[in-house]
């Protein structure tokens, strides 16, 4: 059976963490079959053209400041698969998509600080997608579609973002939860649960406090990518918890097709 994963990856600090999100990403890695690639969208990667990271050996991308000095010492030195980035910008090109490799773009901290959690012997092959946040969550269901067939039962994708992402509302010495943050989680939820992806896509004008919850929309693109991708099962939810104030967490395990035999990749 083949898997697409949503995960609210946020603060970097989760990378350093033993928190309850860090613990539940460990914990869903083991109930998981061990893929033999993965494909990682994230929300800290935008591009027009679409871009996959095709270097051997990406380097760990500290994309951020301000941050305890630890932060910057981690390296997570999973090997790329260039060959993989070739074959989905191919793939992509083919249909309405436009994408381009990238030898020297890196792993974010969207990438690697779940993946540190999930994956923490960083031994499994990784090609990272960019979004492309001009581009409005239809655009990136029809592209989650399209990579579902370019994609095979041993590639795992994942798309890193969040379900609310307001760094304005981040209290990090208040304990309380901005009222407006579990609304609109648990309408997401609740949407994604009844698989009413079209409601889903027009989040902006139905879900509560929308506006409030995502200022911009790159940090909920990538979950309409593994929309997209997914079967039309309604997914399990893990880690509904709530950090720094104003960060939803929720992750999403979704079933989806594999690919086309012609398109699948030996192991």
């Amino acid at each position: 059976m083949a898997h697409a994963l949503f995960i609210s990856h946020g603060s970097p600090l989760e990378a350093l963490d033993h928190s309850k999100s860090a613990l539940a990403w460990q914990a869903l890695a083991s109930r998981l079959p061990r893929p033999t690639r993965i494909l990682i969208v994230s929300a800290h990667w935008t591009a027009s053209p679409l871009r996959l990271t095709a270097s051997k050996a990406p380097e760990t991308i500290h994309d951020f400041y301000g941050f305890p000095a630890p932060l910057y010492d981690i390296r997570y030195p999973a090997p790329g698969e260039p060959e993989l980035a070739h074959d989905i910008a191919e793939h992509l090109n083919a249909c309405e998509f436009e994408a381009q490799v990238d030898a020297r773009r890196g792993l974010d901290h969207g990438m690697w600080a779940p993946l540190r959690h999930l994956y923490p012997e960083a031994d499994i092959s990784t090609v990272g997608l960019s979004i492309n946040a001009r581009k409005r969550p239809e655009w990136h269901y029809r592209l989650g579609q399209q990579l579902a067939g370019a994609l095979d039962e041993e590639t795992l994708l994942i798309s890193s973002g969040s379900v609310t992402h307001n760094l304005a509302d981040i209290r990090g010495s208040d304990p309380t939860i901005a009222a407006y943050v579990e609304a609109f989680q648990d309408w997401i939820s609740s949407h994604l649960q009844t698989r009413q992806d079209d409601e889903l896509m027009h989040y902006r004008d139905l879900a509560p406090d929308a506006q409030r919850a995502h200022p911009s929309d790159e940090h909920l693109l990538p979950l309409f990518v593994t929309l997209g991708a997914a079967d039309a099962s309604a997914p399990e939810r893990f880690n509904p918890v709530v950090a720094d104030t104003a960060l939803a967490m929720d992750a999403y395990l979704f079933t989806r097709t594999a690919g086309t035999p012609s398109l699948q990749r030996s192991a």
